[in-house]
């Protein structure tokens, strides 16, 4: 089993600096008001963009696909009540690069969401997940 071990230290006034395992640092706020830091619950939203396009743009490269730009734009709804977990997470995924097959980006972004990606794994039980995908050809991106 690997085990990951993590550091979060307190840093006053609703300030929180994160180490991760690998030693690098975040910071976090808990006052979602001040806007300084992102929130605990915003950081687990960009967790779980980035654990799937890194996944997909993995596939992609295996695929011989080459991808010239990407972008995943993540959307969480929060339940009202405590704890407010998410209830729902909608990632739109958007793609540009020459000749991009969309079987290929559907087959990538199918395997990340049902296989490879721990985060989304981690969330399902409690989150619905859905994703949506686009492709933006090369000339229109331009």
């Amino acid at each position: 089993m690997a085990e990951l071990k993590a550091q979060v230290h307190y840093g006053e006034n609703d300030f929180f600096i994160g180490i991760s395992p690998g030693g690098h640092a975040s910071i976090m706020e808990t006052n979602g008001e001040r806007a300084s830091a992102a929130t605990p619950m915003e950081l687990l939203l960009l967790a779980v963009g980035g654990c799937m396009a890194s996944d997909v743009v993995d596939i992609l490269r295996k695929k011989r696909q080459r991808v010239t730009d990407y972008k995943v734009e993540v959307t969480g709804d929060r339940r009202e009540d405590f704890p407010r977990s998410f209830k729902s997470i909608k990632l739109h995924h958007i793609l540009t690069g020459e000749s991009l097959s969309e079987v290929a980006v559907k087959q990538a972004i199918e395997l990340s969401d049902s296989k490879y990606c721990s985060v989304s794994a981690t969330l399902r039980p409690t989150a619905e997940i859905s994703v949506t995908y686009e492709i933006v050809p090369a000339s229109v991106a331009a």
